[in-house]
C-alpha cells in the first residue's frame, strides 16, 4: 500500500504537519509508518476520514483529551461518539449563553443602563438544602457550607488553620444577603472575595499553609453570579442534563486541558490535590461569571470530598431522583461514605421555581460534626427553622437565620 507523507497528508487533511506531529504524540493520529533514521511520518490515505474528524472536531473547540475518547468511538460505536457530541455541544451553548449574559451586562453596565427593562425578567425562587459531613477517614471537617435567601457557597479549608479559613471566607460573604441591584452582583461578588482574602491573610500569618477553596453563588431575580476559586465545584442540572460550570484551579486540571494525561490518569494521578488557586493570603484571581436561571434547573455546589469518590453519572443521578434539595444532599454524601468518605464532604443543593415557589430555609442540626439544613417559607417573608439531625429527630423551631454549616472538629 502506498503511504503519503507528512506534507501531502497535511494537505489532504487540512492539518498541519505540527497538528500531525501533536495528534500522533497524544495517540490521537498514529502514523501507519516512522522511518527509523529520519523520525519521518507516513500515512495511510485510509486514515483521512479519522483526521478530517479529529479537524472538525477542533473547530467545535473541544478539547484533544474528549477528541480522543470520541474517535476511539467513532469506529466501532458511531452512535455513542454522537452522543458525546450532542453532550460536549450542550455544555458549550450553556456556556455561550453565559457569557451573552455577561456581555450584555457589561454592555448595559458601560453604556450606563439598567442590567434589564422592568418586568423583561421573571422573579424566580429557590428552594435550597445544605449539609457539610466530616467523612469517614478525617479527625476533623475543614469544609464549610452555607445556604440563604440570596448566597449559597462552600468552602474547603487546608492547613492547620482551614477550619477558620473557610468559615471565615463564608463571613466575609455573608453581608451580600443585603439587597442588591442585579447591575452590581458581578463586583460585589469581586469585593466580597478580596475581603475574604484579608480574613484568610491572618490565619495565614498565624499558620502557614493555611487556606481555603471556595465557591459561591449570589442570587437577584433571575440571575446569579458565581465566584470560584480552587477544585470546589458548582454543577447545573438542566433537562436531565448535568454540566459543571466551574474550572478547577489545580495541577491536574491544567495537565488535562494541555491534553497531558487522561481523565482515567486524573483520577490517580499523586498531584491531584495540590492547586494553583485557593484563597490563602496571596493574590487571588477568582472565576466571576453571570448566568441566566430558568425555573426547572438545580444547581449544585460541592467540595472535592464528593467528587473524589463519586463519579460525575452517579451525580447526575443523585440529582436527577425524586425528593427535595435535602433528600438529594443526604443522598449525595450517602454516596460518597459508601465510597470509603476519605474527605469531608460539603454540599448545597437548589432548585429553582417561579417566584410562586416554596423556600426551603434556614434551619440547622448537629450530630458529630454533621450541620443540616430544612425549613420552609415564602420568598420574601422571614423563615422559620426546622432541621433533622442523622437519627431524624425533629429539631424544635427556632430564629429565623439562613443556615451556616461549618463543619466543627469530628
Amino acid at each position: 500500500m502506498d503511504l503519503l507523507t507528512i506534507g501531502a497528508f497535511a494537505r489532504a487533511s487540512r492539518l498541519s504537519p505540527k497538528a500531525l506531529r501533536l495528534y500522533d504524540s497524544l495517540g490521537l493520529l498514529t502514523p501507519a509508518h516512522v522511518d527509523e533514521m529520519s523520525g519521518y511520518r507516513f500515512y495511510r490515505a485510509d486514515q483521512l476520514e479519522q483526521a478530517r474528524l479529529v479537524a472538525w472536531l477542533r473547530r467545535l473547540g473541544m478539547p484533544l483529551v474528549r477528541i480522543g475518547g470520541v474517535c476511539g468511538l467513532a469506529r466501532d460505536a458511531p452512535d455513542q461518539a454522537a452522543e458525546q457530541i450532542a453532550a460536549y455541544w450542550a455544555e458549550t451553548e450553556a456556556e455561550l449563553a453565559a457569557r451573552r449574559a455577561l456581555a450584555a451586562h457589561l454592555i448595559s453596565y458601560l453604556s450606563g443602563e439598567e442590567t434589564a427593562m422592568p418586568g423583561t425578567q421573571p422573579t424566580l425562587a429557590i428552594r435550597y438544602a445544605a449539609r457539610s459531613d466530616i467523612g469517614r477517614r478525617r479527625d476533623r471537617n475543614q469544609d464549610t457550607a452555607y445556604a440563604g435567601q440570596r448566597l449559597l457557597a462552600v468552602a474547603d479549608g487546608m492547613g492547620a488553620g482551614g477550619e477558620a479559613a473557610s468559615a471565615a471566607v463564608i463571613e466575609a460573604l455573608k453581608p451580600l444577603e443585603g439587597t442588591l441591584p442585579a447591575g452590581n452582583l458581578l463586583n460585589a461578588m469581586e469585593d466580597a472575595v478580596r475581603q475574604a482574602g484579608s480574613a484568610v491573610r491572618d490565619l495565614a500569618a498565624a499558620d502557614p499553609g493555611t487556606g481555603t477553596t471556595l465557591t459561591a453563588m449570589l442570587w437577584s431575580g433571575s440571575q446569579l453570579a458565581l465566584v470560584h476559586v480552587g477544585d470546589t465545584r458548582a454543577y447545573l442540572l438542566r433537562a436531565g442534563e448535568l454540566f459543571q460550570i466551574t474550572h478547577n484551579h489545580s495541577v491536574v486540571q491544567a495537565l488535562l486541558d494541555e491534553g497531558k494525561i487522561t481523565p482515567e490518569e486524573a483520577e490517580s494521578h499523586p498531584q491531584r490535590s495540590l492547586l494553583l488557586q485557593a484563597i490563602d493570603g496571596g493574590v487571588t484571581e477568582p472565576d466571576v461569571s453571570l448566568h441566566d436561571a430558568l425555573a426547572g434547573d438545580r444547581y449544585l455546589l460541592c467540595s472535592d470530598g464528593l467528587t473524589t469518590a463519586v463519579s460525575a453519572g452517579f451525580i447526575r443521578d443523585a440529582l436527577s431522583a425524586p425528593g427535595d434539595p435535602e433528600q438529594a444532599v443526604g443522598r449525595l454524601i450517602g454516596l460518597a461514605n459508601e465510597a470509603g468518605g476519605p474527605d469531608n464532604i460539603a454540599c448545597v443543593i437548589a432548585d429553582v421555581s417561579d417566584a410562586a415557589g416554596t423556600w426551603l430555609a434556614g434551619g440547622q442540626a448537629h450530630d458529630d460534626g454533621l450541620l443540616a439544613l430544612l425549613g420552609d417559607g415564602q420568598a420574601d417573608a422571614g423563615h422559620g427553622r426546622a432541621g433533622r439531625d442523622q437519627r431524624g429527630d425533629l429539631m424544635h423551631p427556632a430564629t429565623a437565620e439562613p443556615a451556616d454549616l461549618s463543619g466543627g472538629p469530628g
